[in-house]
């Protein structure tokens, strides 16, 4: 059950953050903070139930060994058929006069009252049904002023009718009052719940638009597309404004070492990664191997690669800042160094403009533009600009086209725009000019397996299968190779295997917090075991954490347990670690719709199965 096409591009995976193309280990997507990757959210749906409605993040999941509901209405006084537009009134047929009585004497007023209230709404619905919405209205306000108030379920139809005629003439805030009647009369009314959520989306109401759309998929069982899409649709909104707000005062937080460490191996071409030259430490420190290096020359660049060896990260920035001020020999550099660490603490807007003077600098060698190019493109691909970030790839490619990173980064890209051929077209690329670059092969794989497992096509599969093999026998040492082998033996419910896997890329990083995410979540689609997935879960945050996407998966998994305000909790903190707009505003989605069914417990006592 792979994401959607948009899905994908809005999880587009973090270097460091997820298994590479589908998150963590070594490298990944071109360029830090937007999330745990795609694959990494595919799977917890694999691992935790189906469906998954997952936009910018949507959360509707139940266990899949609950069984499916028949087809048919639950809650709704006129029934309702998967699908339907319900733009339609509805209601029984008027009983003919008198009928209300055992004997046929009709002398009971309360039934000539309801009669004559049924004749009402039934005159109303030929008005509707004609187009007549103000004569309908009349009717069926006939229909509630004659209709005896104990007849809950009989006013109530009548109210959601007169709400059905209201919106045909766009008049919300009529529909939604007329909706809290009939819901205040039937509970769990769907058709009234649903009328009223489409009203107060109108009338801008985001939040109150979600809690009746939620319980409309509860009673629906998840199964009717309509709610399901507004439920998507308006988690996609109230995330995007809320991530908004928040990101533009959120404190930068530098990431994890294993996180930066991560990141800057899935570059090879990059001149501000790489160990500090000899002629740029003393005399004295080419002596003392093992020891603090200091510099020869007063440069606040040369002071910021220090601090990088020493994995002293956070005087990174204002080192490099020192060099720019001074207009100092290693200028370009320090800018591009700036804008990488910009980009790590998730300071998009600081970094775009050390990106764009690097790309404009003649005296910047090739090398430096290419790779502010390739940063550049990355971040406007989080920001969701697919085609300024091919734009830039593009650029980088014609400028230094030996540069094995431009390839690399590009292809994943590609994968994520679901253009698979040329992804693999670009690994190539890169392979030919890096041979031994490890990633690049495991990652290739990857691409082909799951072009392969979207078509469907079981030779194929098993030639990608055949190519991980062949990749982690040439390059045992690569934790990336066994990771997404891993996942693809996952997909092909091979789950002892991917355990083995998974335990491989553990030897090589124990520090790597995504890889027991993975392997936790591993152990709740293949043994159904929660307290080993959680006690994995567990220990990736203890190794770090800053590990937004352990926070997000434990979240995620006490949505299903029920257990609510645990899950906002987690997914809190993994807000308040988000490295761009983008994975924040997926994350409060997911904050939102637990939100919403806590409150839709409370209002309704309505709860979706749990694990």
């Amino acid at each position: 059950m792979a994401a959607s096409k948009p899905v994908e591009a809005a999880m587009a995976a973090a270097p460091g953050s997820g298994n590479g193309v589908g998150g963590g280990g070594g490298g990944g997507t071109a360029g830090p903070g937007s999330g745990a990757g795609t694959l990494s959210r595919w799977h917890v749906a694999l691992a935790i139930g189906a469906p998954l409605l997952l936009g910018a993040g949507a959360l509707y999941l139940w266990s899949r060994r609950r069984r499916r509901r028949e087809a048919g209405g639950r809650g709704d006084a006129g029934g309702l058929k998967r699908n339907s537009e319900r733009k339609t009134p509805e209601g029984r047929a008027s009983p003919a006069l008198g009928s209300g009585h055992p004997d046929g004497s009709g002398d009971s007023l309360e039934m000539n009252s309801l009669d004559r209230a049924q004749a009402a709404k039934n005159k109303g619905n030929k008005y509707f049904k004609a187009g007549k919405y103000e004569q309908a209205i009349q009717c069926y306000t006939e229909a509630i002023s004659l209709c005896p108030t104990e007849k809950n379920v009989d006013l109530s139809t009548f109210y959601q009718n007169r709400a059905a005629a209201f919106e045909q003439l766009q008049k919300w805030k009529e529909v939604a009052q007329d909706c809290t009647k009939a819901v205040e009369l039937n509970p769990k009314y769907v058709k009234a719940l649903f009328r009223r959520a489409k009203a107060h989306e109108k009338l801008d109401n985001k939040k109150e638009c979600l809690e009746d759309v939620t319980a409309v998929c509860i009673l629906e069982g998840f199964q009717n597309e309509q709610s399901m899409l507004l439920a998507d649709k308006v988690l996609k909104l109230l995330g995007k404004e809320n991530a908004k707000e928040k990101y533009k005062n959120r404190e930068p937080l530098m990431p994890s070492p294993q996180f930066i460490k991560s990141y800057f191996s899935s570059f090879t071409d990059d001149i501000i990664s790489q160990p500090m030259l000899k002629g740029e430490k003393s005399d004295e420190d080419k002596d003392k191997e093992g020891e603090a290096l200091e510099v020869k020359e007063n440069s606040g660049y040369l002071k910021a690669k220090q601090y990088m060896e020493e994995e002293n990260y956070d005087k990174i920035i204002s080192e490099c800042s020192k060099e720019i001020d001074a207009q100092g020999k290693y200028m370009a550099e320090a800018l591009l160094l700036r804008a990488t660490f910009y980009l790590l603490i998730g300071s998009a807007n600081a970094a775009k403009p050390d990106l764009d003077k690097v790309i404009s600098l003649k005296e910047a060698s090739v090398k430096l533009r290419a790779n502010a190019l390739i940063k550049r493109g990355t971040m406007c691909m989080q920001q969701q600009q697919p085609m300024l970030s091919t734009q830039d790839f593009n650029m980088a490619a014609e400028i230094d086209p030996q540069n094995s990173d431009v390839y690399h980064h590009r292809g994943q890209l590609k994968i994520l725009l679901d253009l698979v051929e040329e992804a693999v077209a670009d690994f190539d690329a890169c392979i030919r000019l890096r041979p031994k670059f490890a990633l690049a092969q495991a990652q290739k794989c990857f691409a082909l397996y799951r072009q392969a497992y979207t078509a469907n096509n079981s030779s194929q599969v098993q030639a990608a299968m055949k190519g991980f093999e062949e990749v982690i026998k040439k390059f045992p040492r690569c934790a990336e190779g066994y990771a997404l082998y891993a996942q693809a033996l996952t997909d092909q419910q091979q789950f002892g295997k991917a355990d083995e896997m998974y335990d491989k890329c553990i030897d090589l990083e124990p520090d790597n917090a995504t890889t027991y995410v993975h392997k936790g979540l591993l152990q709740l689609q293949w043994k159904q075991d929660l307290d080993k997935g959680l006690e994995l879960i567990s220990k990736a945050i203890e190794i770090d954490n800053k590990c937004d996407f352990a926070y997000e998966t434990m979240g995620t998994i006490e949505v299903q347990r029920g257990n609510m305000e645990k899950a906002i909790d987690m997914f809190n903190k993994a807000i308040n670690l988000a490295k761009s707009e983008m994975e924040m505003a997926h994350l409060y989605s997911l904050c939102d719709a637990a939100h919403a069914q806590t409150e839709v417990a409370k209002k309704y006592g309505l709860k979706p199965p749990t694990l």
